[in-house]
């Protein structure tokens, strides 16, 4: 009796597996006509993190667009990785006749997955996400959509308990008759990150040897620096988190023999950290103590001092269908003197202006009252070209602006990996 039933099943079960592998390669067969073709939403795919080819090529039932201007769903891709594993988020946004359909898709990623596997989950979970869209138009009639039911997998067990190292290490060597010049650097880090626990630390150092000879006058300079910080947060809710952070550092550019800073630090996100990867408001109050040894006298007639100081900034960064977003205001001082302080403020902006036109500008700047490591002896004319001390100012500040414009065919999802990846229409870009 067992026998004609686990014939069945398999009958059953390959019906459905050709049914989900016919799926997404019905709109190439000659069924399907031109004009059946392009009522296909039209779909912008908006990822920094992950070849749009990959989706393009594999769901076939849309119709991939260049440009968002011409979109009817813009599916946003962005990560919270910065370490192996991690997690994406896909914000689908409909526009036009698809106006207030939106959905959000996760996908944690599994510890030393593959790219390509991750790659797949992606495209599956957006195959999925787009059905609620396709459905809406005459293309719908042409999908079929089966469940096939599978063992469900185990618990991932990592050796490592989610940790990740890293170890880096640089040279860089030049010269000329007359000029040598030699830089290395080296860092280390490991990280741990859960949805309940952030914990980073990192160190590393760095030398640079500049050496000059011509006839009649022969100089060399060194600089060194070295440097080690740890960070620890526990998220209290989906608003608050709390965290200490710690600091040891020493430079000759800052005049600092050895400096230790140990912090607490208290965050609240105006908005829930569930909707961090398309919008986070977030404001960050510090307090700390700094024990400082100087490696020179300073123009307060110190070489060792205890300084307690604060900070609080805030945050705001946006992902929406017309751009990105983002700007940052930070104020600090010391309460031994409050009119030693410190305060930045830097933004970037990528606008979409019109149909394939990106419009970028970023920038920022501080204004700066707080220089209390700089030396009694101030520095030499060689210190200053060849910027070995830092010296006493005002204010700095950066600007940068540029555009970039894409063109083509709206419908043209062919993916071509000659001479690079791309899905077809010309791109510039300029910036200055």
């Amino acid at each position: 009796m067992n026998a004609p039933k686990t014939a069945s099943s398999a009958v059953i079960t390959g019906a459905i597996l050709f049914l989900i592998s016919s799926g997404s390669a019905w709109c190439q067969t000659p069924v399907a006509s031109e004009a059946l073709k392009k009522s296909a939403p039209r779909v912008y795919i908006d990822s920094a993190v992950v070849n749009p080819a990959v989706f393009q090529k594999d769901i076939a039932y849309v119709n991939h667009v260049p440009n968002a201007s011409e979109a009817q769903v813009i599916v946003t891709i962005t990560t919270t990785r910065g370490e192996i594993g991690g997690a994406y988020t896909l914000t689908l946004t409909g526009l036009s006749e698809f106006a207030g359909v939106n959905d959000v898709l996760k996908y944690l990623v599994p510890p030393g997955q593959k790219t390509e596997d991750t790659e797949k989950e992606l495209v599956r979970i957006l195959k999925l996400g787009l059905l609620r869209y396709v459905s809406k138009t005459p293309i719908g009639g042409r999908i079929t959509v089966a469940f096939l039911d599978q063992v469900r997998p185990t618990a991932v067990i990592d050796p490592w308990n989610f940790w990740v190292f890293s170890l880096a290490a640089n040279g860089f060597l030049n010269g000329e008759s007359f000029y040598q010049n030699q830089m290395w650097f080296g860092s280390i880090s490991a990280s741990r990150v859960t949805p309940e626990w952030k914990i980073r630390m990192s160190g590393g150092g760095s030398y640079s040897r500049d050496s000059f000879s011509i006839p009649g006058y022969t100089y060399e300079s060194d600089s060194n620096s070295r440097y080690f910080s740890g960070m620890i947060v526990r998220s209290i809710d989906d608003h608050w988190s709390v965290g200490g952070i710690y600091q040891a550092s020493s430079s000759t550019y800052n005049n600092l023999k050895f400096s230790l800073l140990p912090a607490v630090a208290l965050e609240y996100d105006v908005f829930p950290y569930s909707q961090s990867t398309k919008k986070q408001l977030r404001i960050l109050y510090s307090l700390g103590f700094q024990a400082v040894w100087y490696r020179e006298e300073t123009i307060y007639n110190k070489k060792t001092e205890g300084l307690m100081g604060e900070s609080l900034s805030a945050t705001l960064e946006l992902v929406q269908p017309w751009g990105t977003i983002s700007t940052s205001l930070e104020g600090s001082h010391y309460f031994h003197d409050f009119s030693k302080n410190k305060l930045t403020l830097d933004g970037e902006i990528s606008l979409r202006l019109f149909k394939g036109f990106n419009f970028n500008l970023s920038g920022g700047g501080s204004r700066i009252r707080d220089q209390l490591f700089l030396p009694k002896g101030g520095a030499s004319l060689e210190e200053i070209l060849l910027r070995r001390r830092q010296l006493e100012t005002t204010y700095n500040y950066f600007f940068m602006v540029g555009f970039s414009y894409t063109f083509g065919s709206i419908f043209n999802k062919t993916v071509n990996p000659r001479f690079g990846s791309g899905s077809g229409g010309i791109s510039m870009s300029i910036s200055m």
